[in-house]
């Protein structure tokens, strides 16, 4: 797996024709993949948030509760990994329009490595910084896109052109996802299941 992670980032698209050289891989060995990457940004989140804290406007410095934390990082977690369910079965629905055949556990690998730089930009949320967090979730969106875009014709095994307009709808469903996660989130703060202080 972290071959492949730090291919992603080194040499995309010889990353991506090894992932699809695995196809073979079992389902047991993707969903690993995915469980270990997800973690990243819940594990971050609750360290960085009842250890390290941050600073409102008022400057008084904000930690959580340890069991605030940890609810809302296995809320969180729980999230990523439907989040990327739903777009792995997308993309294994959308395979058939194009002749593909991969299974759906191989689609949820490729959601999940397309997903790579967003789970390791959580580990921005080890110093919760507003800018920083910002800053990362920028930079983090910008290379999964284009990690998708790269990835899809290679993954697929599709030409380019189709590619790209695969690409597309498996963007659009993505944002999706995106919007119902935060969306579910706000309804959660509201009903009173928001972060608790310790201070």
């Amino acid at each position: 797996m972290m071959q492949h992670v730090l291919g992603l980032f080194i040499r995309p698209d010889k990353a991506w024709r090894q992932i699809r050289g695995e196809r073979s891989s079992s389902g047991h060995t993707h969903l690993t993949h995915t469980l270990s990457l997800a973690a990243i940004p819940a594990v971050s989140a609750f360290i960085g948030t009842t250890q390290v804290g941050w600073r409102p406007a008022n400057g008084t410095l904000v930690l959580l509760t340890p069991s605030s934390a940890a609810s809302l990082g296995l809320l969180s977690y729980l999230a990523l990994l439907l989040g990327v369910a739903a777009v792995g079965a997308f993309v294994h629905w959308m395979a058939r329009t194009y002749d593909a055949t991969p299974s759906l556990a191989q689609c949820i690998a490729f959601a999940t490595y397309t997903a790579t730089p967003l789970f390791i930009g959580g580990l921005a949320a080890l110093y919760p910084h507003l800018w920083l967090g910002l800053l990362t979730l920028i930079a983090a969106v910008s290379y999964t896109v284009f990690l998708l875009y790269v990835g899809s014709p290679t993954f697929m095994d599709i030409p380019p052109d189709e590619g790209f307009l695969f690409s597309s709808s498996v963007l659009a469903v993505g944002l999706v996802v995106l919007v119902a996660i935060m969306a579910v989130a706000v309804t959660l703060w509201g009903l009173g299941l928001g972060p608790t202080s310790a201070g």
